[in-house]
C-alpha cells in the first residue's frame, strides 16, 4: 500500500532530481489532488527540508539552492522498477544502451543490501523479455529528440523517405514513440507545413535548428502514430478475434501494438502493419486463441507459417 510517508519521500525525490515541480505536476505524478500535494510539501517543511514557493503562473515548488541530501535507499519496489526498466531499455533496441545498462545495474547492486541484491541478480538471470523491434533505436538519438520536445526546441533533419529519396526538414518535434515493431517521433514538418511522422530507424542526421516552439496541449503521439499508420498507403489493416476476456487480452497485449475492444465473442484486437510476416510470429507468440477476421493475406500467412513448424516437427 503506497503510505503517505512514502509520497513524502516521493516528493522529496522529485524535488532533488528535477530542481522545480509545479503544483498540478506534482499532484498529477503522485495521483492525488493539488491540496494534498501541498500538504505534503508542508510535511517536509515541518521536518526541516528547505522547500521554497515560487509563486506566479510558471511557479512550482524547489529545494533552496546548494541543498543537498545523502543519497537514498532504494525499496523493494523501486529497486524492481528500476532493473526491470533497465532490462527492457536493452531489448527495446537502443544500441548503445547495453553498456550503460550493465554499468547502472552494476552501481544499484553495489548499495544494495544483501537480500534486495539477490532479488535484483535473480530477476536478472530469470526473466526473460519477448520485445523485440524490427529496427534499432540509438539511445543519442532519442535523448536528442525528447529533451527538444521537452523544451520546445526545433530539430533539423536528414530523412530517407521509404522510396529511398533523402530530404532535409525542421521538425518541431511533439513526443517520441514506440509502436510495435518500431520507434517514431511526430511533429510539425515545416518542409511539409502539416504533423507528420518519421521512423527513427531513416532518421540519418539530426541537429539542433534555430527558434522554439509551443507543442499542441495533451498530445497523443502514440494515438497519432496509430491513426497516422492507418491512414498510410499500404498499410495492412488487421482485425483479429481472440478468444479470452479483455482483461487477459490486456495482460498480453500492450497499447503500442493496437486497440482491443470487448466483444460477445472475446476481445476485438484491431491494428495496423507493414510486415505481415512479422505480425503472424508476433501473435503465435501470444499463445492464445484466435480467429483472423482479416485480411486474408494474414490468414495464408499464418497458414504457410503452421505447414512450416509441421514440416520441421516431422524432420
Amino acid at each position: 500500500m503506497y503510505q503517505p510517508t512514502t509520497r513524502v519521500l516521493t516528493v522529496l525525490e522529485l524535488l532533488q532530481s528535477q530542481g522545480r515541480v509545479s503544483g498540478p505536476e506534482l499532484a498529477q505524478r503522485l495521483e492525488v489532488d493539488v491540496r494534498t500535494a501541498r500538504r505534503y510539501i508542508t510535511m517536509l517543511q515541518d521536518l526541516g527540508i528547505p522547500v521554497e514557493a515560487e509563486r506566479g503562473r510558471y511557479g512550482g515548488y524547489r529545494l533552496r539552492p546548494g541543498f543537498k541530501l545523502p543519497p537514498l535507499m532504494f525499496t523493494d519496489e523501486e529497486a524492481l522498477a528500476v532493473t526491470l526498466g533497465l532490462l527492457l531499455a536493452r531489448r527495446m533496441g537502443m544500441t548503445a544502451t547495453a553498456p550503460a545498462s550493465e554499468g547502472a545495474l552494476a552501481k544499484i547492486e553495489r548499495v544494495l543490501p544483501d537480500g534486495l541484491r539477490e532479488q535484483v541478480q535473480a530477476i536478472q538471470q530469470v526473466l526473460a523479455m519477448s520485445v523485440s523491434p524490427s529496427d534499432a533505436a540509438s539511445t543519442e538519438l532519442l535523448t536528442t529528440l525528447s529533451v527538444a520536445a521537452h523544451r520546445g526546441k526545433p530539430v533539423r533533419l536528414r530523412y530517407a523517405a521509404r522510396e529511398g529519396a533523402v530530404t532535409e526538414r525542421v521538425l518541431n518535434p511533439y513526443g517520441v514513440a514506440f509502436y510495435a515493431p518500431r520507434w517514431y517521433v511526430a511533429g510539425w514538418c515545416h518542409l511539409r507545413q502539416d504533423l507528420r511522422l518519421f521512423r527513427l530507424d531513416r532518421i540519418a542526421e539530426i541537429a539542433p535548428a534555430a527558434g522554439s516552439f509551443v507543442p499542441p496541449r495533451n498530445f497523443d503521439s502514440l494515438a497519432f502514430v496509430a491513426e497516422s499508420l492507418a491512414s498510410m498507403p499500404g498499410a495492412w489493416q488487421v482485425e483479429i478475434l481472440l478468444h479470452v476476456p479483455l482483461d487477459v487480452a490486456q495482460s498480453v497485449i500492450t497499447r503500442s501494438n493496437g486497440t482491443l475492444t470487448a466483444d460477445e465473442r472475446g476481445t476485438l484486437f484491431r491494428c495496423t502493419s507493414d510486415n505481415l510476416k512479422w505480425l503472424a510470429r508476433t501473435l503465435v507468440r501470444l499463445e492464445l486463441p484466435l480467429t483472423v477476421l482479416s485480411p486474408p493475406e494474414l490468414k495464408t500467412i499464418l497458414r504457410d507459417l503452421a505447414i512450416e513448424v509441421a514440416r520441421m516437427a516431422g524432420e
